[in-house]
């Protein structure tokens, strides 16, 4: 196999499935036990983090972390067709990271217990407020089919996870924009072979 991935069904590893199923590229898979990692796993990352992906190159083996680089590598290797057009750039880094800043560390620390209390800890956290991040959000898909407008991109691998998750996990705020965004998700091919997968 050209790609190896360390994979848990109850873990992030779902959004690099979903990304290789969109990619059109089969990894090989290997279960992660939270209480025995494989030691690969740990040469690889000694974070001991998934997903953790390694691309057995031409050019040498290369380890890819971190859901959104390892879905936007994906596309630059195998999936032109989603990454960004030059007018779509903008739109899709600012997404990509949006998602996997301000959403994941709002979404995180409202499930911990924790939220900003005033500004100058909403300066300091980052991200603002739950809710200010939610209506960001909420705004763009209201106006938007997908992060770059109506066609569907890698950046919806990472910002579609964390609305699909949201919604289903009650962590985020249920809008009609983001079950919208979630219906045409869903009926994506690459979505019905690795995130629906987990729902069968």
């Amino acid at each position: 196999m050209a790609y190896t991935l360390f994979f848990n069904p109850m873990s992030r590893a779902l959004i690099a499935q979903w990304g290789f199923a969109e990619a059109g590229a089969e990894p090989e898979l290997v279960q992660v036990d939270w209480d025995d990692k494989p030691a690969a796993l740990l040469e690889a990352n000694p974070m001991g983090k998934i997903p953790t992906v390694i691309h057995h190159a031409d050019f040498g083996d290369r380890v890819i972390t971190e859901a959104p680089a390892i879905c936007h590598y994906l596309a630059e290797m195998e999936a032109p067709d989603l990454l960004p057009r030059p007018e779509e750039k903008a739109d899709y880094f600012r997404w990509l990271f949006f998602a996997a800043g301000p959403v994941e560390a709002a979404v995180t620390n409202k499930a911990l217990g924790w939220e900003p209390k005033d500004a100058r800890q909403q300066m300091t956290a980052g991200f603002g407020s739950y809710e200010r991040v939610v209506d960001t959000l909420d705004k763009w898909f209201q106006e938007h089919a997908f992060t770059c407008g109506d066609r569907f991109t890698m950046a919806d691998v990472i910002v579609g996870s964390q609305v699909d998750w949201g919604l289903n996990f009650g962590t985020l705020t249920d809008r009609s924009s983001f079950r919208a965004y979630q219906s045409r998700l869903q009926e994506r091919d690459g979505y019905k072979a690795s995130i629906g997968k987990t729902g069968d």
